[in-house]
């Protein structure tokens, strides 16, 4: 399913924010896909390709393709945030 052009540049604003929490990013990729016709909801995955192969993946379904956006930028934030403690701390763990 190709996303309008407002949904489109609304998850790029959303995906550049990313940059944030991890800076060895190369690639954020946006899939936008019905996951019913019948009941128009949408489903939104984000996958976020680092350096050294990391990758970051989310996905959800919802009625509005913006607050399936808001959801996974959320979930990836949370993740690389989760990340960068891991690999900052890792000499002294615990």
């Amino acid at each position: 399913m190709a996303p309008s052009p407002a949904a489109r540049a609304y998850a790029e604003e959303k995906s550049l924010k990313l940059l944030r929490y991890y800076d060895r990013i190369q690639e954020i990729e946006i899939i936008f896909d019905i996951a019913d016709r019948a009941t128009k909801t949408f489903e939104v995955e984000i996958i976020v390709t680092g350096e050294h192969k990391k990758l970051f993946i989310s996905k959800h379904q919802g009625d509005d393709a913006n607050l399936c956006v808001d959801h996974c930028v959320k979930t990836l934030e949370r993740q690389m945030s989760d990340h960068h403690k891991l690999v900052k701390n890792r000499k002294h763990p615990g």
